[in-house]
């Protein structure tokens, strides 16, 4: 059941491989992984090689989610969970695949695309990557990389429609303080979180095996009055990965933020006061791995924006300390395990690693100097969307236009620009409306 397909292949003689292997070796030699190196994480991918992009971003999730299946595996051997916890090259593979359908410059490239569809099914990167798995990779006729319900179920990260997510309230617009130039309302223009409704098979035959109240209890949402409403629930294997990409975030992007001097210690301590890592300082002074003399929280910070190599220490500390503090919780809202326990942080661990996560929201995120760089970036996407709009006979590669003429409308238009880099959406941008640049021999 769990290791069905859509499209059922011919088995290859002499195969050792599991489904999961297959799936793994799949995501592996996709072209959407492959574009992961191509786009920006947090910081501009000009800016220096050294810093992280999206594929290493992944790889570091995927790393980290199987530590924490091998956590639980280990230490956790009598929770009703342990025989349903996944096998590490599924847990791995989610963890590859939670990023791809993140369009050029990051999520600003999200709310851009998400202006441009509008009327047209709207756009978020999650829903993206479940589409690219499911429709767009070549690994099938009619499935994109057709891998096993199981490891679909654990991409769909929020299991509900744009049309049901999306509150009507919240409408995609331009920026009405912008006079003499076009600006989208960036606020206005975030999308809901949720897969795209041209999925919806696709989600129906991931949750077919559920029974009707654990499928409909698993696509409940919050609603909310001056947002778009939000999914409550996720898989097992979802959780472990989400849980991951969240350590990863705000321990792996504050080591990149630090090294690039756009944190100082002076910023950090407001955010992260003593008494919110007062636990993982406890653990960093007992274990005896450091010969700390004075005060712990001295040596954290001196050790974060001093040496390099006890800081890439603290980093791995800080990322062991999350995953051994880890534990699987029941919600005790479902039959079917899958769904039922999910992994989560105890509040009084959860409580650092927020911390960290809102100094890289507030510092690095937010800061002119990355926000500078996202408005760009957005005001190029939706100029090359549009631009490729207007013509796309004329303007669209010769293979992109084939689907579009095929029906497949704005759609394949939005598929071929979300899955560019960032680097291929600046030099498309720059043969579009630079007089200088491109030239006939550039390769599409």
């Amino acid at each position: 059941m769990w290791t069905e397909r859509r499209d059922t292949p011919r088995a290859k003689q002499q195969d050792a491989r599991s489904p999961y292997d297959i799936d793994y070796a799949r995501v592996i030699h996709s072209a959407s992984f492959r574009r992961l190196q191509g786009k920006t994480q947090i910081l501009n991918l000009g800016d220096s090689d050294f810093y992280r992009t999206r594929l290493t971003h992944s790889l570091e999730v995927a790393q980290i989610a199987g530590g924490l299946v091998e956590h639980f595996r280990v230490f956790w051997p009598e929770h009703p969970a342990h025989a349903h916890l996944p096998e590490a090259c599924l847990i791995q593979t989610i963890g590859f695949t939670h990023d791809l359908g993140h369009p050029p410059f990051g999520h600003g490239g999200e709310v851009a695309l998400n202006y441009c569809m509008r009327d047209a099914g709207g756009f978020e990167g999650n829903g993206q990557t479940l589409r690219i798995l499911s429709r767009l990779e070549a690994f099938s006729e009619r499935h994109g990389a057709n891998l096993t319900r199981c490891t679909l179920l654990g991409v769909l990260k929020y299991p509900a429609s744009y049309s049901r997510a999306r509150n009507p309230q919240v409408v995609p617009r331009l920026d009405e303080k912008a006079a003499l130039i076009r600006i989208i309302d960036r606020n206005a223009c975030h999308p809901p979180k949720c897969y795209l409704d041209s999925e919806q098979d696709v989600v129906d035959w991931v949750l077919a095996p559920f029974a009707a109240a654990d499928r409909d209890e698993f696509q409940r949402l919050e609603t909310r009055e001056d947002k778009h409403h939000r999914p409550l629930h996720k898989s097992l294997d979802c959780s472990i990965m989400d849980l991951a990409d969240d350590i990863a975030y705000g321990v792996h992007d504050l080591e990149d933020a630090i090294a690039l001097s756009l944190i100082s210690r002076e910023a950090f301590a407001p955010f992260v006061p003593v008494e919110t890592c007062a636990r993982f300082l406890q653990d960093l002074a007992s274990g005896g791995r450091y010969a700390i003399q004075g005060d712990p929280y001295d040596f954290y910070l001196s050790g974060l924006f001093g040496d390099g190599g006890l800081r890439k220490r603290l980093i791995g500390e800080m990322v062991h300390y999350f995953v051994k503090n880890a534990v699987l919780e029941d919600t005790g809202r479902f039959a079917e395990p899958l769904l039922r326990y999910r992994a989560s942080l105890p509040p009084e661990h959860r409580v650092f690693l927020d911390a960290l996560r809102a100094l890289i929201m507030k510092t690095v995120i937010l800061s002119p100097q990355v926000q500078q760089l996202e408005f760009k970036g957005q005001q190029m996407v939706v100029s090359v969307f549009e631009a490729l709009c207007s013509d796309p006979k004329t303007l669209l590669p010769v293979d992109v236009h084939q689907q579009y003429a095929a029906g497949g409308g704005l759609r394949v238009i939005c598929d071929y620009v979300a899955g560019m880099t960032d680097g291929f959406l600046l030099k498309t941008y720059d043969r579009l409306f630079s007089p200088r640049m491109g030239s006939v021999f550039d390769r599409l």
